[in-house]
């Protein structure tokens, strides 16, 4: 059994010799900047029911559902901060140890924390859409003091320009992973179970197609005994930080 300086080691060699790498996140990198996962015994779904962000269910009562969302994402997940984690796979983009990042998350970390390349599977909560004509606003622009928010042209609903229950994943974000899966040498799971579909899929497309897979998780998810290769067990932000002590001088 190889110790954890020594799986860095072998995971860090892994990404030295990588022509193209990307990077492949879920909620567990963003638990340490204080955002919960939404399931589990201290997940948001044990606090509020989820039918609030079913699609059809949101624009029957947008008001009910629009209380909700302001409380989960604007007013508590607003004041979340990149942490290490994310602040290492920025640094890894720009000295191009990796090419891009996928992440199933929807809070604008890795945007944040300073990566270019990001594709979100999921959507994003900083911007809202309206379900009328599309046409998107930041959140700044909006006043959620008044809910439900309406589009200033069209006076529309708008809703979080995320993934709803009951909606597609969105077609560049789709291709672009389905991309990076096809034609990466090496793909960094870091911090997802691999339990929602369709994003659980992608590392295994990669697997597929002859990636290494490094996986970075507090503990043994999907993926760890069926395609990972170098499984690194700890908290995100430590792991990453043994990471970029090992390939940055």
């Amino acid at each position: 059994m190889e110790s954890i300086s020594e799986q860095i080691k072998t995971a860090a060699e892994l990404l030295k010799k990588s022509r193209l790498t990307t990077v492949f996140t879920g909620a567990g990198i963003s638990v340490e900047s204080g955002i919960p996962p939404f399931r589990g015994e201290d997940g948001i779904w044990s606090k509020y029911d989820p039918m609030i962000l079913d699609i059809n269910y949101f624009q029957l009562h947008p008001e009910e559902s629009w209380k909700a969302i302001k409380e989960i994402f604007y007013d508590f997940f607003g004041q979340a901060r990149p942490n290490k984690a994310h602040e290492v796979i920025a640094t890894f983009e720009k000295e191009g140890l990796i090419q891009a990042t996928i992440t199933q998350n929807i809070d604008n970390l890795h945007q944040e924390a300073g990566s270019r390349i990001v594709h979100e599977f999921h959507g994003n909560s900083r911007y809202l859409i309206s379900i009328i004509n599309s046409q998107k606003y930041h959140i700044s622009k909006i006043d959620l003091n008044i809910l439900p928010p309406r589009c200033p042209e069209t006076g529309g609903l708008l809703k979080p320009d995320f993934i709803f229950f009951g909606e597609g994943i969105p077609q560049d974000a789709y291709m672009a992973s389905i991309q990076a899966a096809n034609s990466s040498d090496v793909f960094l799971i870091v911090g997802t179970t691999g339990e929602i579909m369709p994003a659980s899929q992608i590392p295994i497309i990669a697997r597929q197609n002859g990636a290494s897979i490094i996986e970075v998780n507090v503990k043994e998810s999907n993926y760890t005994h069926t395609i990972t290769d170098v499984f690194l067990q700890g908290k995100a932000t430590e792991i990453m930080s043994m990471l970029e002590d090992e390939l940055i001088s």
